[in-house]
This record gives C-alpha cells, structure tokens and sequence, in this order.
C-alpha cells in the first residue's frame, strides 16, 4: 500500500498525517516479522507465518489490546463457532484474564510463551499459533498480529510432510480474516479511549 506523502512509522508502517483518525488506523499491512516477535522461531523448518500491522494513534498496553482483540464482535463469533464445533467456550471474562496474565488458557488456545508486550497462544491441536504485541512509537502504539502454522510430521521418519490441502485451501481468507480481526481491535479500542 503506497502513502499519498508516503509517511511511515518507525516500523515502517504507511501512516497518514491528517486529522481524521478513523481514515488513518484503516491500514493495516502485512509486514515481515520483527526478530524478536516470540512467533519468530515458526519462520524457519517449514513453517508458515504471517504478520500484520496497523498504527494507533495513542498510547495502548498489551492487555488492553489482547482484551480488544478477543472480545470484538468478529473474534466473538470465531468464539461462538469454538463453542458448538471444537467444544472449547469462552467468554469476556476469559479474555480479561488472559490480557491480565492470569490465565494461561482461553477457549482453544493455551499460552505458549508471554514476553514484555507480546503473547504467543498455540491452539489445542499444536498446530496453529497467534501471536499479538503492541510497540509504543512516540504518541502511537503499532499493533501486530501474526500467525504461525506448523507442518504435519510424518509418523514413519519425524519430517515435515508440508502444510496440506486445508491450508492451502484457506490461506485467501485467512489474509482476509487476519487483516479484519486487526481492524476490529483497532476500531474498539478507539471507541473506547472516547
């Protein structure tokens, strides 16, 4: 996505000067992954990892992005979705104490590893991974959002065997839903700095 000033973040991220906040937290940009993002380590051996990024124009902490991220209207219906199919319920309480960090389970997602500003959850089946960190820049805050998926292990001799046919399948609208989730944090935690 090209600038109209071209402006970017510290992270490298477009940003727009104008006033109109609501036009500006719009853009949200796959990025590479920072070195030190804890999903790093799913970027080699095959794996697949993702990273999206948009700038908030204030200051925002870690728990209360994970807090907005998990309890947006989109997020809340993947969590509808977890509660009949996968048999794994949560509900905003949950998802206040995993922002807190004092929870280390939230729905189908356990905590792999937590690190200043970033958690990294590994899904029941240890074969996904969703990551989140905030990075304050200047007045703003940049959120991540990234993913990991791990390639299947063949059983016979311990080697990847590759992703398969389901993830090839859904990659279009993961990038579709990951950059929508992002948005949807952003937009409520804007709605509620007001």
């Amino acid at each position: 996505m090209v600038c109209v000033l071209d402006l970017r973040c510290s992270a490298g991220i477009n940003c727009f000067p104008v006033r109109d906040v609501r036009f500006r937290m719009q853009i949200v940009e796959s990025i590479e992954l920072p070195a030190h993002a804890l999903l790093h380590r799913y970027s080699v051996g095959g794996g697949f990892t993702d990273c999206y990024a948009t700038v908030l124009p204030q200051a925002v902490s870690h728990g209360q992005f994970v807090l907005a991220f998990y309890t947006t209207r989109l997020f809340k219906l993947e969590r509808f979705l977890l509660t009949y199919l996968a048999r794994r319920p949560s509900t905003d309480a949950d998802a206040k104490a995993l922002a807190a960090g004092e929870a280390d389970r939230f729905s189908a997602w356990e905590v792999e590893a937590r690190a200043e500003n970033q958690l990294l959850l590994s899904d029941f089946r240890q074969r996904t991974r969703s990551w989140l960190m905030v990075q304050p820049d200047g007045s703003d805050t940049i959120l991540y959002f990234g993913s990991a998926v791990v390639p299947v292990v063949k059983a016979g001799n311990g080697k990847p065997s590759g992703m398969g046919f389901m993830f090839h399948a859904l990659s279009g609208f993961h990038r579709v839903y990951s950059v929508l989730l992002l948005k949807a944090a952003a937009r409520k935690l804007m709605r509620l700095s007001r």
